[in-house]
């Protein structure tokens, strides 16, 4: 499955922005998908995934209770919506998929093997 991250951009703190992963391929909603972010200087960390139809959705710590992820099967898209942002979300956000992976895997880079272009989030302070 090849995927495209979008949504990226320039916004002040206490702002909200919304990514959207788009993928090709009719199979996409049998894809686990995680949302992975790499900050200058920094190594990649996890965001948030969301399993198959049916299944879960898991966040990092320092996003809990601001960021939201979902599906949206008619465009075949995993969306991350991002509110209350500050300067420490500022990163390259990248999108990631993969057939099969068991929970106590979904927050590793490294169990995903679909990867797509990052974009670019910037928060000003």
């Amino acid at each position: 499955v090849q995927l495209q991250a979008s949504g990226g951009g320039l916004v002040q703190a206490g702002g909200s922005l919304r990514l959207s992963c788009a993928a090709s391929g009719r199979t996409f909603s049998t894809y686990v998908v995680g949302w992975f972010r790499q900050a200058p200087g920094k190594e990649r960390e996890f965001v948030a995934s969301i399993k198959r139809s049916g299944g879960g959705t898991y966040y990092a710590d320092s996003v809990k209770g601001r960021f939201a992820i979902s599906r949206d099967y008619a465009k075949s898209t995993v969306l991350l919506q991002m509110n209350s942002l500050n300067a420490d979300d500022t990163a390259i956000y990248y999108c990631a998929a993969a057939r099969h992976l068991i929970t106590s895997s979904i927050r590793y880079s490294a169990s995903y093997d679909n990867w797509g272009p990052g974009t670019q989030v910037t928060v000003s302070s």
